[in-house]
């Protein structure tokens, strides 16, 4: 039993620099992965304010006319009959 873990030890220590070496890569790895994502969503938020924002200015003015006149002359009837 305890030569099995001595060898056990041994084994490890012979691969523990090419462990490190993996390790370390792979931290590196989810760094660079992590800061990627998180540039591409403020890429895309930043995009989608400024595609928001250039939409209302691109938008096309549309106007209206109505003719008013028959609401003007109710309202003022109603105005007349409440002042007497």
């Amino acid at each position: 039993m305890s030569q099995k873990k001595v060898d056990n030890y041994k084994e490890r220590k012979a691969n523990r620099k090419s462990e490190q070496k993996k390790e370390k890569f792979y931290d590196i790895l989810e760094k660079v992965v992590g800061i990627l994502v998180c540039v591409a969503l403020v890429a895309w938020i930043g995009y989608s304010v400024y595609d928001k924002v250039t939409e209302k200015d691109a938008s096309e003015v549309q106007q209206t006319v109505m003719d008013t006149s028959a609401l003007d002359n109710y309202v003022s009837g109603i105005s007349a009959e409440t002042a007497e």
